[in-house]
């Protein structure tokens, strides 16, 4: 967020800034989206709504799991949230206690630590690195004495996946060890190679989390959603309903209309798959190609211990002299991160053309 803000402050003074921080679409949300939003402000109250949602959206999200993976999910067992950091957030209070270990891939996204960390939780660090893809394994879970683990797939930063196979093989060993999984599904929809699956196609003890703000393009509208399991679906409504009372209601009613959008969300990955590739050919180019398979999500997790062994003071130093603004690796991993930058390609290829050529210059390199 530091490496956002100082972006903008050197845009507000007419510098150039070649963006490829932000881990959102650069695309307003959905027709359908937006003129459901119309209508919402001109024909409803936009009071509080229920507190796991409104029924039509929670229909509609069903219906979503329905087309997308097959299965059939009752709309009771959908809580609609604010974004999925309050997904995440009901999650963790709902289901540990604090002093609980909780199992976190390493590098990963920051909140799932600070939240935890915030609540009490003992966050135990699962070390992933190219030898599992960055993904954990069954194994990693022996021992730990872990009553839950986060798992991402497509992951931020690193963008891998776990295939179905591996997805169901995790789900089965924490079901069997008593180990609660929430399973972070934001980034479905936006995947280039492998098969995405869900996690309650194999076992419905854990959490499901997901969100309009990805596939969807709705960030700044703060919409989520998670699936909850059975025993947890009271203490879930209780917590809702005393952090929020509801979840933004214009968005609730605008959000009915997302399922309505898949071709012009599908459009948008199109793209980003266009930005992955020139990304990954232009790093490679500039020597830079120890990179995490980038399967989904739109990132690219790049080792650059060849030219920094301090990720934080290199994005600084990048963004004041050429524009580049990219994430420093620390912030995903603490211990190992800091020859590290994640880089997003979420926003138009110029940027990513012009952040490459930048990048070029300064590394004193040709790009071809």
């Amino acid at each position: 967020m530091r490496v956002l803000a100082a972006a903008a402050r050197r845009a507000e003074t007419g510098a150039v800034v070649h963006n490829l921080t932000a881990g959102q679409p650069s695309t307003p949300a959905p027709r359908p989206v937006l003129d459901a939003a119309r209508r919402a402000l001109d024909s409803h109250v936009l009071g509080y709504t229920e507190t796991p949602g409104i029924l039509p959206l929670r229909e509609a999200i069903a219906g979503h799991y329905a087309r997308w993976y097959g299965l059939a999910v009752d709309p009771a067992e959908v809580v609609v949230t604010t974004g999925s950091s309050g997904a995440f957030l009901l999650a963790f209070l709902s289901a540990f206690d604090a002093g609980d270990r909780v199992g976190l891939v390493r590098p990963g996204y920051p909140a799932y630590r600070n939240i935890l960390q915030a609540l009490g939780c003992e966050v135990v660090d699962l070390p992933c690195g190219p030898e599992t893809r960055y993904q954990p394994t069954v194994e990693m879970l022996d021992g730990l004495g872990l009553a839950g683990l986060v798992l991402a797939s497509p992951a931020n930063p690193t963008g891998t996946m776990v295939q179905p196979a591996e997805l169901a093989a995790l789900a089965t060993a924490c079901a069997q060890r008593g180990i609660r999984l929430i399973s972070d599904e934001i980034y479905h929809g936006i995947t280039y190679s492998g098969e995405q699956s869900c996690s309650w196609a194999t076992d419905r003890s854990g959490f499901v989390i997901n969100s309009f703000s990805k596939y969807f393009s709705m960030t700044g509208w703060r919409l989520g959603w998670m699936l909850v399991p059975a025993d947890l679906l009271d203490p879930v409504d209780a917590l809702a309903g005393n952090l929020a009372i509801c979840p933004p209601a214009p968005a609730q009613y605008a959000a009915v209309s997302a399922f309505d959008a898949y071709a012009e969300c599908d459009g948008h990955v199109v793209r980003y798959a266009e930005n992955r590739r020139i990304l990954l050919d232009g790093l490679a180019d500039l020597g830079i190609t120890r990179t995490a398979p980038a399967d989904g999500a739109f990132y690219v997790y790049a080792d650059v211990s060849q030219l920094t062994d301090d990720s934080q003071a290199f994005c600084a130093d990048l963004l004041a002299r050429t524009g580049v603004a990219t994430a420093p690796g620390v912030d995903f991993d603490p211990v190992d991160g800091a020859s590290f930058l994640r880089m997003s390609f979420a926003g138009s290829t110029d940027t990513v053309r012009g952040a490459l050529d930048a990048l070029a210059g300064h590394l004193g390199r040709r790009r071809w």
